[in-house]
């Protein structure tokens, strides 16, 4: 339940960097004259680089300091991963020689290429292929970057002869079909979204000097072992990375200062720290077997690095024996409160205990788990284990359960790719039909997704099931009963994954948490869940039967109120679900603050139950994990659509059926017995007309989570209006570091997940930690905020009262006073209220390719107040546009079509214009200046 929804990630990204010592990349291919030419004008554009080779060129070019391009880490398995360098310089490499030159006659779609690559040659090679795709400052974090809004995963492509400088909006994608994934491992049956894609890892070359590395050894980058691009992409399973500091290590200040040598030679040594200690998890990994691998120089950087590691549960986390031992048996720091015994309290707990603190657990239900529940059904000497909750490990590589599982020996269960679908008359569906419609529904994705890259921020107020259906009837993909069925199947699953019904959830954002999904298989745990909570709740002080009903928290503490117990502590931890701090029923004094109190009522608390079902003998088979079934009636598409076999892994012949959307809502009232019978129709139609028989059950179970006191629903989403802020929000302490918060929907990453509800259990546990040490210490801790942009949305909104030129719906402001036709503007496009009249038409009678976009783009506006979404373009690029003719939808379409640029909020400007921004500021700040100097002279 919990983790019905898969979290996302970075498939298929398994190379990283190797550093080698005072090596920085070298230029294949280039000659020495050429490679010194692009290094003196720091353009690296149109080159590819090698980010290290197993026997480096001591005598290697070094980039110039002021340059530290960003790069981008493609597929290594992508079918169309080419790699180009400029085809007038094609003198040999000194490590690959020239048989690695390959002509490229045809280099495929624009989409995957470089600029101006059509002749381009081609490399192939076991090193590391990285393509530079934007220009960062060197002391700046590039996470995220300009080109990748976490808050906006809509990519454009640019066109062939587009320039990267000329256009700051475009980059160079490699579309590798990222779909946001139901619980069917690897399945072909899972919610596409194609036109998303996985964001590039982007790599951070460090600041070094070009040709006369510095005698001092605290510049030199250090070389640890020889695994260092292994243990990066280890880094990279555990949420780290690859070139950058997380937001939780910058508020730790794991180092002096962010970017340079200290940051990357911290990042190795951190990568380092985690892949010993999942070598063997079973074991307390202490700090001091680095020092000898470690130079005595960078101890410092060994102390921060497992120092946050060991407090943020990194490493040493778990249940194995060693760790256990090394919670002490007497408490000697403060009381915590925890409400809440779901798996983001149980690991909070152990946590905190571990950490010298005195916890006492509240928890309502009469068992620990929350929403995590396994029940032992029996009956007719048959007994099973049943998930009635969360159920699925939605990927192995990195996952925490996993590792717990692990230490307890367990072993887990692939769920297997084969899902055969069934007709309402219980009639296999036909192949192709099953193909075209998959199709059909993945090409409606990929229009949605188009859709809102055009509409930019404006697509927070539309929702996916309404752009499906659009789109949907205006294709007419699907045309007969058939065909239509297997839509609403393929729209059942995608409710299912996200516990929440397509007419609510975000356009924008529902698939917000796509990049950070783990690798690995999706399985089960034979035996339950339950197994892994039974573990974590060990000898850990719960009081069940608590309910807790009011909450007081200020400077001298917390009081947790239950029945009419009080409960008092320094701190207080509150892992409710989201559905219970929607609903009130937990009373805060004081209460929350608005920003709180807004993202809760934002962001969706889906539902998703179940029938569980134990029968005599397994008649469905047990080659197979999933099965579907089709229903002809669309308002009932997610009822019983999905079913699980736990045959393998339960202990007894169970067998799953799932409801979803709006069918689980209707199932909340359902009498158990008629929910069963229809059950028992749709599996006796599948299987009686193959002459096998379909028994009574022994014993059935149907979930009524919505109805649930302790939880009100299943699992968070992303609903209309709300985004991925919202996660971060909930995760906000209050009271100066008196009350915390916890849970599945407070992990912007991993939302809606077992694991994501485990890690921010750990994460508050560590934040916990250092306000009690503060506190002791007397010094404040300032936490950042989710990122919030409204100071500097209000500083554009400032700038844009003065434009420096005007045109329609149009308004810009320039970067600097400079004629150069490359330096940057801010374009704003007003939408909505009123406008400057204009002798020009908004209509146009001149047909485009994206009119029907454009004219639900300009539908949805007129219901809207006054919008405004922006767009960094060159002052070449403003002009051109300013001479386009046709009106302002004429002109929206030259920006998407032609420039290949996307319209986005002010948050999804990223960090390239906030230095415009500044310019701009900086700039009329001096002419104000000069004007009042001026006037007092006269």
């Amino acid at each position: 339940m919990g983790d019905e929804i898969p979290d996302q990630g970075l498939p298929n990204q398994t190379a990283s960097c190797r550093i080698v010592p005072n090596q920085v990349p070298t230029i294949p291919f280039i000659s020495t004259s050429a490679a010194a030419a692009a290094a003196a004008a720091q353009d690296y554009s149109q080159y590819v680089f090698f980010l290290h080779h197993p026997n480096p060129d001591p005598n290697a070019l070094f980039f110039p300091q002021p340059s530290n391009p960003q790069f981008f880490l493609p597929e290594t398995n992508a079918a169309s991963n080419l790699y180009f360098l400029p085809p007038q310089n094609t003198n040999p490499d000194p490590f690959f020689g020239t048989s690695s030159i390959t002509s490229v006659p045809n280099a495929g779609s624009t989409s995957d290429v470089l600029p101006s690559a059509s002749s381009v040659p081609s490399f192939s090679s076991d090193a590391l292929h990285l393509v530079p795709i934007s220009y960062g400052d060197p002391g700046q974090v590039s996470n995220p970057s300009p080109f990748y809004n976490v808050d906006d995963f809509s990519l454009s492509t640019p066109p062939a002869d587009s320039n990267p400088v000329e256009n700051p909006n475009s980059f160079y994608p490699r579309i590798v079909g990222k779909r946001k994934r139901s619980n069917l491992n690897g399945n072909r049956r899972k919610a596409v979204a194609r036109s998303f894609m996985a964001p590039p890892v982007e790599i951070k070359l460090p600041d070094v000097a070009p040709t006369n590395p510095s005698p001092d050894e605290s510049e030199e980058i250090i070389v640890i072992n020889k695994e260092s691009t292994t243990e990066a992409v280890i880094g990279l399973s555990a949420g780290f990375p690859a070139d950058s500091l997380t937001d939780e290590e910058i508020e730790a200040n794991v180092v002096p200062s962010v970017g340079g040598i200290e940051q990357v030679n911290y990042i190795l040594i951190r990568n380092h720290i985690i892949a010993r200690w999942r070598e063997n998890v079973w074991n307390w990994l202490e700090k001091e077997p680095f020092l000898s691998s470690i130079p005595q120089h960078c101890h410092y950087l060994l102390d921060s690095a497992y120092d946050f590691l060991r407090s943020y549960g990194y490493i040493n986390f778990g249940v194995a024996p060693a760790i256990k031992e090394r919670m002490p048996a007497e408490a000697d720091k403060s009381n915590v409160v925890i409400i809440g015994a779901g798996l983001a309290g149980l690991a909070a707990a152990r946590q905190l205990i571990t950490f010298g603190f005195k916890v006492v657990i509240l928890e309502g239900r009469k068992r620990a788990g929350g929403r995590v529940y396994t029940k032992k059904m029996e009956g007719g000497n048959k007994v099973a284990s049943a998930d009635l909750g969360g159920s699925v490990l939605t990927g192995t590589l990195g996952n925490p359960l996993g590792i717990l599982a692990k230490q307890l020996n367990y072993p887990l269960h692939k769920v297997r790719d084969k899902c055969p679908l069934y007709r309402p008359d219980g009639v296999p569906v036909d192949p192709a039909a099953d193909t075209k419609v998959e199709g059909a529904f993945n090409r409606l994705l990929d229009q949605a997704s188009r859709l809102r890259q055009l509409m930019g921020e404006v697509s927070v107020d539309v929702s996916l099931g309404a752009a499906l259906e659009t789109f949907r009837e205006v294709y007419g993909d699907a045309v007969n009963d058939e065909e239509m069925n297997l839509f609403n199947w393929h729209l059942a699953n995608l409710e299912y994954a996200n516990a929440g019904l397509l007419s609510k959830l975000s356009l924008a954002f529902w698939d917000q948490d796509d990049p950070y999904e783990m690798g690995g298989d999706h399985c089960f745990l034979p035996g339950g869940n339950g197994r892994l909570v039974s573990a974590l709740a060990e000898n850990l002080p719960i009081q069940y039967e608590k309910t807790v009903h009011a909450i007081h928290y200020g400077n001298d503490g917390v009081r947790v109120f239950a029945g009419n117990q009080v409960f008092e502590g320094d701190m207080a931890l509150c892992t409710v679900p989201l559905g219970v701090l929607k609903s009130g029923s937990v009373k805060f004094v004081p209460e929350l603050p608005q920003r709180k109190l807004d993202g809760i009522k934002r962001l969706g608390f889906g539902l998703l139950n179940k029938v569980a079902m134990l029968f005599p003998h397994v008649f469905w088979g047990t080659e197979l994990d999933t099965f579907g079934h089709l229903t002809g009636d669309a308002a009932r598409r997610g009822e019983f659509f999905l079913f699980y076999s736990y045959a393998t892994v339960a202990g007894g012949p169970l067998l799953i059926a799932l409801v979803a959307g709006e069918a689980a809502i209707k199932f909340e009232g359902m009498h158990p017995t008629d929910a069963v019978t229809r059950v028992l129709q749709i599996l006796r139609g599948i299987y009686e007309p193959q002459g096998i028989d379909v028994p009574d059950p022994i014993q059935t179970v149907c979930t009524r989570w919505g109805s649930d006191p302790f939880s009100l629903g299943s699992y968070s989403n992303v609903a209309v209006g709300a985004s991925g802020d919202d996660y971060d929000i909930l995760a906000e302490s209050v009271g100066d570091g008196r009350l915390f918060f916890a849970g599945e929907a407070t992990t912007r990453r991993y939302p809606a997940t077992m694991h994501g509800a485990f890690l921010s259990g750990l994460r508050e546990a560590a934040i916990m930690a250092r306000h009690a040490n503060a506190r002791a210490l007397k010094i404040k801790v300032e936490r950042s905020p989710s990122k919030d942009t409204q100071s500097c949305a209000t500083l554009l909104a400032d700038l844009f009262r003065e434009p420096d030129l005007e045109f329609g719906s149009f308004a810009v402001i320039f970067g600097r006073r400079s004629s150069s036709p490359k330096s940057l503007a801010i374009l704003r496009v007003t939408f909505g209220g009123s406008r400057k009249k204009t002798n020009e038409s908004l209509k146009s009678d001149q047909p485009h390719a994206n009119k029907l976009l454009f004219q639900q783009l300009q539908s949805h506006f007129n219901h809207q107040q006054q919008l405004h979404v922006y767009c960094l373009l060159s002052r070449k690029q403003v002009l051109e546009l300013r001479e386009v003719r046709g009106g302002d939808e004429v002109r929206l379409n030259y920006l998407c079509e032609k420039l290949s640029v996307k319209l986005v909020g002010r948050k999804g400007l990223g960090s390239a214009a906030d230095s415009v921004i500044a310019s701009i500021k900086s700039e009329r700040g001096k002419r104000s200046s000069s004007k009042s100097a001026l006037k007092l002279k006269q």
